[in-house]
């Protein structure tokens, strides 16, 4: 694989696309995962073990929750993550073992620091809505790279297009970089967030954007 995707999803948005027992979701932006590009080095052998990650507990908790299983003992989410993409990231010193791969994730997550970026270019969850093309510019103005936003398109009866997923991307060496495809690499998997029958795909620029403050 090249790079790594940091990607954060607005727990709202992951409400509204399941109906699930979403209860409260944080209005802040949580994390998804930490995505290698491909998923080709992975180790099937290697299982999850919420014991190695128990002094991240607590950021784990707050910073990447099970956002559709609302009850604080769930583990599954996490699990689900390193089986899937942990053991393809590991492949990399630094994210070698459950406790790096998790706590680097969170370590990224604080450094990035969405939700304040957001808030001090004026962006934060409203009733009103937002043109794509000025949320794109406060990132890239502010983290001087283009991340990938993804939206939920309209629903029937809608006009707006619902804000959901915000991926950052990483070389090797952890260093943010543009999450477009470079020359000679394939585009990375398409998002595997499928939650019911709604997808979030890339947000289009034309339609105006919904960034929701509660769960319709």
């Amino acid at each position: 694989w090249k790079k790594l995707i940091l990607a954060h999803h607005w727990p709202v948005t992951v409400c509204k696309m399941s109906a699930n027992d979403c209860q409260d979701p944080p209005e802040y932006w949580t994390i998804h995962g930490l995505w290698p590009d491909k998923t080709e080095e992975c180790n099937r052998t290697w299982h999850f073990n919420v014991t190695e990650i128990k002094d991240l507990m607590s950021d784990m908790r707050q910073y990447w929750p099970d956002v559709l299983h609302s009850s604080l003992n769930r583990t599954q989410f996490w699990k689900h993550e390193w089986e899937k993409h942990g053991t393809c990231a590991a492949t990399l010193q630094v994210l070698n073992s459950q406790k790096k791969y998790f706590g680097k994730a969170l370590e990224l997550y604080q450094h990035i620091d969405l939700n304040s970026c957001l808030l001090k270019a004026g962006i934060k969850p409203s009733s009103s809505y937002y043109q794509m093309t000025a949320i794109k510019e406060a990132l890239t103005t502010f983290y001087g790279v283009t991340p990938k936003i993804q939206c939920l398109p309209p629903e029937e009866g809608e006009k707006a297009q619902t804000i959901g997923q915000i991926e950052f991307c990483f070389s090797k060496e952890l260093q943010l970089r543009n999450c477009t495809a470079l020359k000679g690499e394939s585009d990375p998997m398409q998002a595997d967030l499928k939650l019911g029958t709604e997808e979030l795909s890339v947000c289009s620029d034309t339609l105006p954007t919904y960034y929701p403050s509660q769960v319709q």
